[in-house]
This record gives C-alpha cells, structure tokens and sequence, in this order.
C-alpha cells in the first residue's frame, strides 16, 4: 500500500549514525544519499527517507504517529531496541519482549528516534 515513509531530521549525521545501526541490527543495509543529501534506507520492499523539512522550519515527531519494522526473530527485537538506544534513541513504554494479543504472541519494542519520532520493532512468530 505504501510506497515510502518520510520524516524530517534537525541533525541528518545524527540521524544516520541512529538509523544506520538500526538497520545493521535486522540486517539491512546503510544509508545512501541522494543530491538533496536526505537519507534513503531500502530494506524489505520499503523505503524510508529521512529528510531536513523542505520549509526550513524544525522538524518534529508525530503526536500519535508510529512508525512499525517487522523482523524475523525476537533477537532482533532486542538487538534492534539496544542498537537505537546505543545510538542516541530513547526507549519508551514497556520493555522490550514478548506481549499476548488475540492472535497470539508478539516481541515488541519502541523507541524515539533522535527527533521524537516513535519506532516500533515487532517479529510475530
């Protein structure tokens, strides 16, 4: 359904140095730039960007918004959530780990990026 996700960044070297480990983690690969110097991550059929606001003003995280990566396993979810935290993320509500849903269990963990976006890592096995 969706081509790409955007967000914006304040700091794009801090942001890569986040992202880049992010990925490393479920394993995909690094950032490329493009001539606008916005980070492109291609990983699993998806793009993310992220990107200094086009109007010049700050960049700020989404009030309800979160942004959801699947992974294979749970070691992932855990490697995932201490890459970012390593890595200039805050992590929020529960701890990473396993959740009981209707249809069953889930591994998740959530983060907030260098700019306050949230981040979700979730494996359903």
């Amino acid at each position: 359904m969706f081509s790409h996700i955007m967000l914006g960044s304040n700091d794009i070297d801090k942001s890569e140095r986040f992202y880049n480990a992010l990925f490393a983690a479920i394993g995909g690969p690094a950032a490329t730039r493009d001539a606008k110097d916005r980070l492109i991550y291609a990983h699993r059929g998806g793009r993310l960007i992220i990107t200094k606001p086009l109007d010049g003003k700050p960049a700020t995280g989404a009030n309800g918004g979160t942004i959801g990566f699947t992974v294979d396993n749970s070691d992932q979810v855990y490697g995932w959530h201490k890459a970012g935290i390593d890595n200039g993320g805050i992590s929020i509500e529960d701890p990473p780990g396993p959740r009981q849903r209707d249809t069953g269990p889930i591994y998740l963990a959530y983060l907030r990026d260098p700019d306050g976006n949230k981040l979700c890592v979730v494996h359903r096995p």
